[in-house]
């Protein structure tokens, strides 16, 4: 799903932005499984596995097309269209760190929600080997 990035930084800022937004989903879409877990009856490993997939496809879907489109497309051949797809894509340039830093920020945000929400985290925390 595009979302406007226009407001974004360029380079490692624009990907930590990115990430951020990710994470934040990430965090939100645990907790909404979580919450709905009474009525769903799932385990936590479907409750992980789908808020990761779904802040994927909430937050990097856009890049990571854009990303595929780019390097694998064949539709591109004239310099013309290349020109105007690069220009309605935000910091072309560092779009693979984008992509990286989405994922990992959704996968930050699941697992730090999962953490605090599946009970004794200060144990899971502070673990010394």
């Amino acid at each position: 799903m595009e979302y406007n990035q226009s407001w974004m930084a360029i380079g490692l800022m624009g990907g930590l932005e990115a990430g951020a937004i990710s994470l934040a989903a990430g965090f939100l879409l645990y907790l909404i499984l979580h919450l709905a877990n009474r009525y769903l009856a799932w385990s936590e490993g479907l409750r992980i596995g789908w808020s990761y997939f779904i802040a994927i496809v909430l937050t990097a879907s856009g890049d990571l097309w854009n990303l595929f489109y780019f390097n694998y497309s064949s539709g591109l051949q004239s310099l013309q269209l290349l020109r105007a797809k690069l220009a309605a894509v935000h910091d072309p340039d560092h779009i693979g760190m984008r992509v990286l830093f989405e994922f990992l920020g959704a996968a930050i945000g699941v697992y730090v929600a999962w953490a605090l929400l599946s009970g004794d985290w200060k144990r899971r925390l502070t673990r010394r080997g």
